[in-house]
């Protein structure tokens, strides 16, 4: 019984890891997102070099993301203004939650950008496995790290993130 909880909790976390390698030090795909007026965008072109990005990738059911992206609001116009940083929240509702999701992110009153990935192509593009999902692309377009699911305080880990590497 301990030797299978064992390799369980070994297993876990080897996937975790797994999850984030695969992510880590790759260029963002060339996968199209849509925004919130359905205009089709190509991450890739939208992620312009000399900038940072928070990519913070969540859904209107999922609490834990919820709560990651109102706790940021606090902290992204300092992002902005000391490390030339913008916060794009992606979301991984399909369609039949899009029609919701306007009134949500209006309701919320997020100052970030909002893309919808509704058939999760970015997600499988980048080997995300679940959410919530958090990763910053640095100014030469490089994602340079990446964080699976969230606890209360992982945003100033961000911002710990955004000051080594705007140094």
């Amino acid at each position: 019984m301990k030797n299978s909880i064992l390799i369980y909790i070994f297993t876990f976390f080897v996937f975790q890891l797994q999850a984030q390698v695969k992510v880590g030090l790759k260029e963002v795909p060339d996968v199209q997102v849509e925004d919130l007026a359905g205009k089709k965008i190509s991450l890739k072109e939208y992620i312009k070099p000399g900038k940072n990005y928070v990519l913070a990738f969540w859904a209107t059911w999922c609490v834990p993301c919820k709560r990651e992206l109102t706790n940021m609001v606090d902290l992204t116009p300092k992002w902005k203004s000391d490390f030339n940083t913008e916060v794009i929240a992606i979301s991984t509702d399909d369609s039949r939650a899009k029609s919701k999701l306007k009134s949500f992110v209006a309701g919320e009153d997020w100052p970030y950008t909002v893309l919808l990935d509704q058939n999760q192509d970015l997600m499988r593009a980048l080997g995300i496995q679940q959410i919530p999902f958090t990763m910053i692309i640095d100014k030469n377009g490089q994602i340079i790290y990446s964080h699976n699911s969230y606890v209360e305080g992982d945003e100033f880990e961000i911002e710990n993130k955004l000051s080594q590497i705007s140094k």
